[in-house]
């Protein structure tokens, strides 16, 4: 019953470290790739620091994920904050397309969330 919330608790905590982490190393490279270079450091590096955590929350929902239901709404959340701020974003500023993609990948997570989150509804350990 929670296999598919460990799942995708698993595959989203493992795919979010892989495409955060090496952007520790990118200010400068993201800067000349799509001006205008970063400004405020701390906003960028802050950025990726809570995003990791969430991430480690994600893998620890996927250990446990009946222990840790409550913690998965506010996961979905985590995930509607940019894929709905990114579409608007775009419509108002014209944001890059590619950004859009990043987005549309947070709200297919958001529902697999809240899918897990109704699959493990009365499930115990």
């Amino acid at each position: 019953m929670h296999t598919f919330a460990r799942r995708v608790f698993l595959v989203a905590g493992v795919y979010g470290l892989i495409v955060l982490i090496p952007q520790y190393f990118l200010e400068g490279r993201i800067g000349r790739d799509t001006p205008p270079p970063i400004t405020h450091a701390e906003y960028f590096y802050g950025f990726i620091g809570i995003a990791v955590a969430w991430q480690l929350l994600f893998l620890a929902i996927a250990r446990d994920p009946v222990r840790m239901r409550p913690a998965m709404l506010p996961a979905v959340v985590e995930k509607l904050a940019f894929g709905l701020a990114a579409p608007a974003l775009h419509l108002q500023r014209g944001i890059p397309v590619a950004v859009l993609g990043f987005a549309s990948l947070d709200l297919v997570w958001a529902i697999l969330f809240f899918l897990a989150y109704r699959k493990t509804a009365g499930a115990r350990d």
